[in-house]
């Protein structure tokens, strides 16, 4: 399927995976991508803390920014959402008592679940007004995402009536609805980060069905015509056949570099077939960027591997 056909229909798409595996680089690289494809896109951060605004070139950002053609970034936390709510349903002045007194944050934190589904909530509602042709959500880390994405149906059972309760129904319909919400889980070619993800797949599909956009594998090494043990003749030789000069004295440290590289493409490529079995997704691969930092040059480089990852695989519409 198409990336553009994908990121239609005013679909929330919510990006999860475990803390350190690029997932709010890949958040921001598929909005660039969707952009690119004539979609506007609304993304997400969750908290204000993910560092999206250094991505795009900003210090910080404050409410909504359009920080690339066709991407606007909305800051959203829990406390913003409560007192959103308090207002829409004309409880204007509670909210303002709550701010001044200092309480909001313990109101918010006072029924389990409450910040996810006032989060939610307002994502729901940003869907429904199809403010954007596609919401990428900068989702939190998988375990916090699963407790995150269950909480609506704790609340199912814990509230028997009232707008929470109401809150809970809607956004469990949209979270349930392929149609307008998937998560697109992100994890690195490693072991340990490939079981967590196989572990969050299982559960977000049988604990509360949602529907799982195709996994995209972070970071993965290119491929070297070399073995793991590399001479520092067979590097003068590829250097020669590309018409590069290298000093005698790198030769070496660069023989050992390339058979590093070689040796971890090795063990990714072991790790990625057990993610074909298990969780047994379409795999999305970005490569493996040697780059201190993620700035639009090298968003742009994964918004491509994307695109063509995505249009390399059917993918529910």
């Amino acid at each position: 399927m198409e990336l553009a056909e994908w990121c239609s229909s005013s679909r929330v798409i919510i990006v999860a995976g475990k803390g350190g595996v690029g997932k709010t680089t890949t958040a921001a690289a598929l909005a660039v991508a969707a952009a690119r494809v004539g979609r506007k896109v609304l993304l997400i951060e969750l908290e204000g803390k993910s560092g999206l605004a250094s991505m795009f070139g900003y210090e910080s950002l404050s409410g909504e920014v359009e920080v690339y053609p066709g991407v606007t970034v909305l800051p959203l936390a829990a406390d913003e959402a409560l007192i959103e709510y308090l207002e829409t349903h004309g409880l204007g002045r509670m909210s303002k008592r709550l701010v001044n007194s200092g309480a909001l944050d313990i109101v918010a934190t006072a029924v389990p679940g409450m910040k996810e589904i006032l989060v939610l909530g307002k994502v729901k509602a940003l869907q429904r007004a199809r403010a954007a042709d596609v919401i990428v959500v900068d989702g939190p880390a998988a375990g916090h995402a699963v407790s995150f994405l269950l909480s609506p149906k704790g609340l199912l059972d814990a509230v028997r009536v009232g707008p929470v309760l109401t809150q809970a129904v809607e956004v469990t319909e949209m979270l349930s609805d392929p149609d307008r919400a998937q998560v697109l889980l992100v994890t690195l070619p490693e072991e340990t980060p490939v079981n967590e993800t196989a572990e969050t797949a299982e559960t977000f599909i049988d604990r509360i069905g949602l529907t799982l956009g195709p996994l995209v594998v972070n970071g993965l090494y290119p491929e070297r015509p070399l073995e793991e043990m590399v001479s520092p003749g067979e590097i003068r030789a590829v250097a020669e056949q590309a018409g590069v000069a290298v000093p005698d004295g790198d030769l070496e440290h660069l023989a050992r570099a390339a058979g590093f590289v070689t040796g971890r493409r090795r063990l990714q490529e072991e790790q990625l077939a057990r993610l074909a079995e298990r969780p047994g997704l379409p795999q999305v691969v970005l490569p493996f960027l040697f780059s201190c930092d993620i700035g639009r040059a090298e968003l742009e480089v994964l918004a491509d591997a994307l695109t063509a990852g995505v249009g390399a695989h059917p993918v529910d519409a």
